[in-house]
């Protein structure tokens, strides 16, 4: 018999990777990008994860990846209320401090977990009332 641990484990990895997919197709992510945001190296590994989630046991740095991702798709929806506006943001460029130029998604592709951070944090800071 398993514990409660380990289901509440799979329960939590299976919702998680489901949720993580179906911004990975608002976004229109390719599957590279898909893997970069989750930290993977193995294409296999990636598609297996898609295909059944239910098997999945994702460790704490994955699941943080996935914290910040699930924050910045939700700032988008507050900040931007049309769904197809939020989904396009994340490509677009940006001359803001922390992209410099480069879209979201370009400074979260660069594989760093802290990148994921920077523009949770960013669009955070957006969601704030100005004084």
């Amino acid at each position: 018999m398993r514990n409660v641990a380990e289901i509440d484990s799979a329960q939590v990895s299976k919702s998680a990777l489901k949720t993580f997919f179906n911004i990975a197709s608002a976004w229109e992510l390719s599957v590279e990008e898909g893997m970069k945001l989750l930290g993977l190296d193995s294409r296999s590994i990636y598609l297996s994860w898609k295909k059944r989630p239910e098997l999945v046991r994702l460790d704490s740095g994955k699941l943080e990846r996935l914290s910040y991702i699930f924050g910045i798709y939700k700032a988008l929806q507050v900040l931007l209320p049309n769904p197809e506006s939020a989904d396009e943001w994340i490509k677009r460029p940006n001359s803001a401090a922390p992209f410099q130029g480069m879209s979201a998604l370009d400074r979260m592709l660069s594989g760093d977990v802290a990148d994921l951070y920077v523009v949770r944090e960013y669009l955070d800071g957006q969601l704030k009332p100005r004084s």
